[in-house]
């Protein structure tokens, strides 16, 4: 599992991304997991501080293009915002 460090007293929002061998070999998990931080790293302001997201990548990852691979988190992000509760100020 690949993820981003935050330092102690960071409360902005984490991306944890998970890519295993039945993704392909070596080099193909490398080359999605640094789409998927990529596409990551642009939506991350969508999401509550202190969040983490957890993004576990299936095989079809590693013939996916980095536009698609944005399209599908924004649809996964935007599935998960709905179903969070928002607080009150």
């Amino acid at each position: 599992m690949a993820h981003l460090w935050v330092g102690p007293g960071d409360r902005s929002a984490r991306v944890g991304l998970v890519v295993s061998k039945a993704v392909g070999a070596a080099v193909v998990r490398t080359r999605v997991k640094r789409r998927l931080r990529h596409v990551a790293r642009e939506q991350l302001s969508l999401l509550p501080g202190s969040s983490v997201l957890v993004v576990r990548a299936l095989p079809a990852a590693a013939d996916a293009t980095s536009a698609q691979l944005g399209e599908d988190l924004a649809a996964a992000l935007g599935r998960c915002l709905e179903q969070v509760p928002v607080a009150a100020p």
